[in-house]
């Protein structure tokens, strides 16, 4: 068995900046070797509202299509035009400030990209 480096950073929800609260929703990851470049998003509704009961949902799942679009090397409409997805995975790792931000970078090793990918998910965000 063949095992890849990856990276992976967990997309958080961040509805009110100055309390620095957050709710995680989705998580990016990268292995260069296998050309893997996918996010996966969960947005539990009520623990978003839970501390922010105004928030839009509808503008986050809007923030997380973006980068699903990103990591599937969609450009134009607003979306930066990035030809590798090393290149698409920095624009996602990227610190912004805006109502869904990255968490740090980690790494580690998988056989199946896709199989980590799903249990990140489970684990970090479910």
């Amino acid at each position: 068995m063949t095992l890849l480096p990856y990276q992976y950073v967990v997309l958080r929800c961040v509805p009110r900046i100055e309390r620095e609260e957050f709710v995680n929703v989705g998580v990016a990851l990268y292995a260069q070797q296998a050309d893997f470049l996918r996010c996966a998003q969960a947005v539990n509704e009520a623990r978003l509202r839970a501390i922010a009961p105004d928030i839009d949902i509808d503008a986050v799942r809007a923030s997380l299509t973006r980068i699903d679009d990103v990591c599937r090397g969609l450009a134009g409409d607003g979306r930066p035009t990035l030809d590798s997805p090393g290149q698409r995975f920095g624009w996602i790792t990227a610190p912004r400030s805006t109502v869904v931000q990255p968490g740090p970078v980690h790494g580690g090793l998988t056989a199946d990209p896709q199989r980590t990918l799903d249990e990140l998910l489970d684990r970090l965000v479910r």
